[in-house]
């Protein structure tokens, strides 16, 4: 896995990085149905079967690219029905909407460590990829996928009881503003997606170490592991965006950077949907905080 994906992020042949994208995605899915369930099954079949429509998308677009220009270097993808091709591909390896629907079922389906995986490292490449072509790719087609993936991330997250799906729509909303300000700022969109990363995994960690799947697991982990609980309930708050968490910091200066560019209606538009998103994190919070707490 991890030498699938330093060969993407190094290569800058589409070739190599198609390679390094299988070797990644066919070295996880014997992880993915360790648990010998029904479940964890079907989760590696709904994700081989993903994947292997967007490596297979992201080959149509290279190949085609290949064909226009004559080359296979990453910079020069100039052709835009490639590009437009290439862009959704990623994005489906990623998981950001329209695309997302593998996702919240793929971590239902397999243990808490190898949802932490799938939230954090096998997006890396992808990123990166995004990252590279970014100049590339028309703002109107990133942005579109940045909104619609944080408004998908914050109504899907709200009827939620299980943590790894709730941890599913809340990657799916934090890569929407990535993949929003990725067409503005490529950096700002690289260290948004860091920070998310940073405050997922100890998230994830925290809830393999209580052994916690569901919310009503969490209200009883309290009298547990008081510490553990209580700094989930805060990383949660901090993945919102809510001030004076981390988690503020990319979402107010990917909402700088939407004012001073004139896009004040999307920038408004984002802070409306991450107040959807805020919702169930509070919910979140609230029942391990007010229900649970000793009065």
């Amino acid at each position: 896995i991890i030498m699938g994906t330093i060969m993407t992020m190094s290569s800058s042949n589409w070739l190599m990085t198609w390679i390094g994208l299988e070797l990644n995605m066919l070295a996880i899915l014997p992880i993915i149905s360790k648990p010998k369930t029904t479940r964890a099954s079907e989760a590696t079949i709904k994700y081989f079967l993903t994947q292997a429509i967007a490596s297979a998308m992201m080959l149509l677009s290279s190949t085609t690219n290949a064909w226009q220009t004559g080359s296979w270097d990453i910079l020069e993808l100039k052709n835009k029905f490639s590009t437009t091709i290439m862009t959704l591909s990623l994005m489906m390896k990623m998981g950001a909407a329209p695309i997302h629907f593998w996702l919240p079922e793929v971590l239902q389906g397999t243990t808490l460590q190898t949802a932490l995986l799938i939230t954090t490292w096998q997006k890396l490449a992808p990123i990166s990829l995004m990252y590279m072509i970014s100049n590339n790719i028309q703002p109107a087609l990133l942005m579109s996928a940045g909104i619609l993936s944080m408004i998908v991330g914050g109504l899907g997250g709200i009827n939620q009881t299980q943590l790894r799906k709730t941890m599913a729509y809340s990657s799916i909303n934090n890569l929407g503003w990535t993949i929003m300000i990725m067409a503005l700022s490529p950096n700002l969109a690289v260290m948004n997606i860091f920070i998310y990363m940073i405050m997922t995994t100890p998230i994830f960690l925290m809830m393999t170490s209580t052994s916690t799947k569901t919310l009503q697991n969490l209200t009883t982990t309290w009298t547990t592991s008081t510490a553990t609980t209580l700094s989930i309930a805060l990383l949660m708050l901090s993945t919102s965006g809510l001030p004076p968490f981390t988690g503020f910091l990319p979402k107010m200066l990917a909402l700088n950077e939407l004012i001073t560019q004139k896009l004040t209606t999307l920038a408004t538009l984002a802070i409306m949907t991450s107040l959807v998103s805020l919702l169930f994190y509070l919910r979140v919070t609230y029942l391990i905080m007010v229900l649970t707490s000793p009065m």
